[in-house]
């Protein structure tokens, strides 16, 4: 797996990678991560540029939207059992 390029925002770090004909786009925020994988054969050809086209803003944010419910759920779990 080699990095193929990494995206700056500031409410996460975005990194793409390629491996086995696929690109995978890792999101992390502190200690979680959320990862999505996209057959290079599945894109119009244009590489990894198909990929940026797909990172827009919109996407973004519900990507950080979906940090936040994992952070409750995390922090649900873990008051439960009161560590």
């Amino acid at each position: 797996m080699r990095v193929i390029a990494e995206l700056p925002h500031p409410e996460c770090k975005i990194t793409i990678f390629s491996m086995n004909q696929k690109y995978i786009v890792k999101f992390e925020q502190g200690t979680f991560e959320q990862s999505y994988k996209l057959a290079e054969m599945d894109l119009s050809g244009g590489g990894v540029n198909d990929v940026f086209e797909i990172l827009d803003e919109e996407f973004i944010t519900t990507v950080i939207d979906r940090f936040k419910l994992m952070r409750g759920d995390f922090t649900s779990a873990y008051n439960r059992h009161q560590f």
